[in-house]
């Protein structure tokens, strides 16, 4: 069993320890030591960096919920900011998975920062961690969050953008992620929302475009995990075409256009290989043109 919050004594890892991130370790601009309360991400495990907005709307934390608990549940390792919004929310999916998070703060690990998610808090470093480049007692002020951006991206393989306005401070972390070489992907949103702009926008310059969970899994070689979340891949053995569209076939129903988007193939197409994929038992169709994984 982990210890209590205030049983964990922070630590200070300086660049010349072992224990300093070596994905932080590759890039410009980073801390010549991190306050820790709890542990680093894991170097061996895969992790997705998501964002977003602080006001986000319900279904920005239902995305963001969802996404990061199917991470989590897949052996993916994700990192946010505890910020209001789609931070929270992707930290509270991610512990409901087997896979510990991680929360950049712009303040000491000692201070919770916003005080509404003391939960957070309280929950993350008992299997995951808090970290930060500012020691004990600094204060969350506004210039911090803004630089700790950099660390979100840089302790990430890729940054998943969920909900953003078109000036979002999530697109400073954009920014930062791009600078560093990561993958960028953006969840899509109605043209009409202003919660929408900025993820559109992204997909619009080249951004991944994140139809499901599973989708951001598949491109980054990691589709299919082992339900103990232990980050080894299961393999089911389908042929390129089939596992393209099946990897677009969320938990939740997926209509027909959206899988014809996500895999690129023409409908005929897709529409044959739903039927092989239902043939097979890996997936079913709940209503006209809507298909969920089985």
């Amino acid at each position: 069993m982990g210890k209590s919050l205030q049983e964990q004594e922070e630590r200070c890892i300086s660049v010349s320890q072992p224990e300093y991130p070596h994905r932080l370790r590759e890039l410009p601009d980073m801390p010549a030591c991190l306050y820790v309360r709890g542990r680093l991400p894991a170097e061996d495990k895969p992790t997705v960096g998501i964002v977003g907005a602080r006001s986000c709307s319900g279904y920005g934390r239902h995305v963001a919920w969802e996404y990061a608990k199917v991470f989590s549940s897949c052996g993916v390792q994700v990192v946010s900011g505890m910020a209001l919004g789609i931070d929270g929310e992707s930290h509270r999916g991610a512990l409901q998975g087997h896979t510990p998070t991680f929360a950049v703060l712009g303040c000491g690990t000692d201070i919770c920062y916003p005080r509404g998610n003391r939960d957070l808090f309280e929950k993350i470093p008992l299997t995951g961690g808090l970290v930060s480049e500012y020691p004990q007692g600094a204060p969350p002020a506004g210039w911090h969050f803004p630089a700790r951006n950099r660390l979100i991206s840089g302790l990430a393989d890729a940054l998943l953008v969920v909900e953003a306005k078109k000036k979002s401070g999530s697109l400073i972390t954009v920014d930062c992620a791009l600078e560093q070489g990561k993958t960028v992907f953006a969840v899509p949103g109605r043209v009409t929302d202003t919660l929408s702009e900025g993820c559109n926008g992204l997909i619009a310059q080249g951004a991944s475009i994140a139809l499901s969970p599973e989708k951001v899994l598949n491109e980054l070689g990691v589709d299919t995990y082992s339900k103990k979340g232990d980050g080894k891949k299961k393999n089911l053995g389908l042929a390129r075409d089939l596992d393209l569209v099946y990897s677009c076939v969320g938990f939740k129903a997926t209509d027909y256009e959206t899988l014809i988007r996500g895999s690129g193939y023409p409908p005929g197409q897709v529409l044959s290989i739903l039927t092989e994929l239902q043939l097979m038992g890996l997936v079913e169709e709940v209503g006209k043109n809507h298909y969920i994984r089985l």
